[in-house]
């Protein structure tokens, strides 16, 4: 809660300041956490249900936290054309997850991004901040490997 409050310190507690709170505590936790949400709620006088109505409503926010390798799979023209459905179908069979869910081990999470500027590489994902190329849906084992 002392990162939170460090937050909340550098604001006023305006409805106006509430979207750039969101992206402070997601910078600090990784994520939306419920406590902080409330916390939020309690600071600028806006109820709990309003600011989910704001995280929910952008697409930035997450409200669980990333897995320690963050698995963003690029759904840009050129990667849709060569694959990218197969590539996600792959990874959550083989994490047993959905796109935007996180292992419960929290080793692996999933997002379908736009695009991650990498076209003449298509299809391409990024594990964190490494660029995977012309990715097949048969290497998601070796690129994903899970502790048995």
């Amino acid at each position: 809660m002392q990162k939170l409050r460090e937050i909340l310190e550098s604001y006023q507690g305006k409805r106006e300041d509430i979207i750039p709170i969101l992206q402070d505590i997601q910078g600090k936790y990784g994520y939306l956490p419920e406590n902080a949400l409330r916390e939020l709620s309690k600071f600028t006088g806006v109820s709990e249900s309003q600011i989910y109505g704001i995280a929910t409503f952008y697409a930035q926010f997450r409200f669980t936290p990333k897995g320690k390798k963050h698995v963003m799979v690029c759904t840009g023209t050129a990667c849709h054309v060569k694959g990218s459905d197969q590539i996600i179908d792959a990874i959550q069979r083989h994490l047993k997850i959905k796109e935007g869910d996180t292992t419960p081990d929290n080793e692996y999470s999933l997002e379908a991004v736009g695009c991650i500027g990498c076209c003449s590489l298509a299809p391409c994902a990024m594990i964190n901040e490494k660029v995977i190329s012309r990715i097949k849906p048969r290497q998601i084992k070796r690129l994903l490997p899970q502790k048995s």
